[in-house]
């Protein structure tokens, strides 16, 4: 495998929601389960404020603004525990990710994940599914100063895996990943995914290039 779009590429860096598992899904449920113990109504444009944000960020967020008084802490261990079965169980990997994964590593493309979700549940997916051994790193949105849109994620994640940002190929779903893959200066793929369906023109503008599923890219 070596499809046109990894030429000249040293390392290919995934966000993992939407682009690597299918889990976008299982956040809309959790928030509206969460909120309901709270008697708040889940507002509709409730992504749309918080997409890009780190998991600490979007806990304060909704401390902050749905007046949660439980801690920032008591917040993410609550979600921690209420989509770690969900990741187990119910979230799949993104059609092709497997044969994908073992074409990067058999051409020594370097492999790393940047994440907005918590260390814990990113780690837990890579265990789940039997790939923590592909990827040289996973930084999360707590190893950064600023969330996505800004580049710091996927920068930190070059540093890591040894390579110059122009020779990175990121994998993201939503607007604000392909912005902060593109604000890296690296190469941006956006990944098709039901829950982002509403920014499907904006995603395909922004990248480099677009899939529908990483067997596309055989």
């Amino acid at each position: 495998m070596r499809h046109e779009m990894l030429h000249g590429i040293d390392a290919v860096i995934f966000d993992m929601d939407g682009s690597l598992v299918d889990s976008m899904w299982m956040w809309r449920a959790i928030d509206i389960e969460y909120l309901g113990r709270f008697g708040i109504p889940l507002p509709e444009d409730l992504q749309s404020r918080i997409e890009g944000m780190s998991f600490g960020e979007t806990a304060l967020y909704f401390k902050k603004h749905f007046g949660i008084p439980d801690s920032v802490e008591d917040i993410k261990e609550t979600w921690n525990r209420m989509a770690w079965d969900k990741y187990i169980y119910e979230v799949p990997l993104k059609e092709g990710i497997p044969e994908f994964l073992n074409g990067c590593r058999d051409n020594g493309i370097a492999l790393g994940i940047a994440t907005s979700n918590s260390r814990e549940l990113a780690e837990n997916v890579a265990g789940t599914h039997r790939l923590r051994d592909y990827f040289t790193c996973i930084v999360t949105g707590s190893d950064v100063e600023r969330g996505k849109p800004a580049p710091d994620i996927y920068l930190e994640a070059a540093r890591q895996l040894k390579a110059d940002p122009d020779k990175c190929l990121v994998f993201e779903d939503i607007v604000a990943g392909i912005l902060a893959g593109k604000n890296a200066g690296m190469r941006v793929c956006a990944v098709e995914d039901a829950y982002s369906a509403q920014d499907a023109d904006r995603k395909r503008k922004l990248a480099d290039y677009y899939i529908h599923t990483y067997f596309h890219l055989f």
